[in-house]
């Protein structure tokens, strides 16, 4: 069953420390998208990378649509690893959508988690005036599922430049968008309807694991505001507000990233500022 669960999910470990390190991709992407952050703690940890189910070189026979219209059905991946690595404590790195993924796992199984560092969360896409706002109306998102069964190729190319928001980083654009055309679109479009309709506000009080928030600059998919609101509603959290533009610091600036994650688990302090500061 382990062996079944590792190879399914294509899990890959390395390092030399102790402490395991689970890196969690966001929507659409496969782990090596931690490339190049996640070498840099190889050193001192047990580095953990994944792919869900249907992603990157994952099991996509494996892929169950009922099982995968919901986040649960990707903690469940998470919870899978983790059981069959027999991890405790571990550190878990989310980006984005992975970010709710690996709060949803720790609902259920705290005892896996020693923190959770979140890239870019988001508890819901939606907005919700006048208490939430989520960046997007329904009709945005209704839109967006549209134009992958239309042109799924068009969307990729679309999407991929919308999340990087830097046309100084057309490269990482490129490479983003490249990881989408990879995917199977009915595959896609299930783990995108899943991620941008779903609503996990009500489960942020809930969390008991301690989280840092990083919160990037010009972010449309996640916006300053919605990191705020995650701070204020998950307890134990802290909040980093990064140099870095766009969603995807750690493909975009991965310098900064790893130098953030590294500062919070040493304890390092920051100023309080929204320019580069923890709180």
């Amino acid at each position: 069953m382990t062996d079944n669960i590792l190879k399914r999910n294509n899990v890959n470990v390395m390092g030399k420390g102790k402490q395991p390190l689970v890196f969690a991709p966001g929507f659409g992407c496969d782990q090596t998208v931690w490339t190049s952050v996640s070498e840099s703690f190889t050193n001192d940890y047990q580095v953990i990378l994944f792919d869900y189910v249907g992603l990157g070189k994952s099991d996509v026979n494996a892929f169950d649509p009922e099982k995968y219209s919901a986040l649960s059905g990707y903690a469940q991946d998470v919870l899978d690893v983790c059981s069959a690595l027999d991890l405790k404590d571990a550190i878990f790195v989310g980006h984005s959508v992975g970010s709710m993924i690996g709060i949803l796992a720790s609902l259920q199984h705290p005892e896996y988690f020693s923190k959770l560092i979140l890239l870019g969360p988001s508890p819901c896409y939606l907005n919700d005036p006048p208490a939430y706002f989520g960046g997007f109306e329904k009709e945005d998102l209704t839109g967006l599922i549209d134009m992958m069964d239309r042109n799924y190729i068009g969307w990729a190319n679309v999407f991929a430049s919308t999340i990087i928001n830097n046309p100084e980083r057309s490269d990482v654009a490129s490479e983003l968008e490249d990881r989408f055309c990879s995917t199977d679109p009915v595959i896609a479009r299930t783990f995108a309807e899943a991620s941008f309709f779903s609503d996990n506000r009500k489960d942020l009080p809930k969390v008991t694991v301690p989280s840092l928030i990083l919160q990037c600059s010009e972010d449309i998919i996640a916006p300053e505001s919605v990191g705020e609101y995650m701070h204020e509603h998950l307890p134990n959290s802290k909040i980093a507000y990064m140099k870095a533009t766009g969603h995807c610091p750690h493909m975009s600036h991965p310098e900064e990233t790893i130098q953030m994650i590294q500062d919070y688990l040493e304890g390092t302090p920051y100023e309080a500022v929204p320019e580069g500061g923890l709180i």
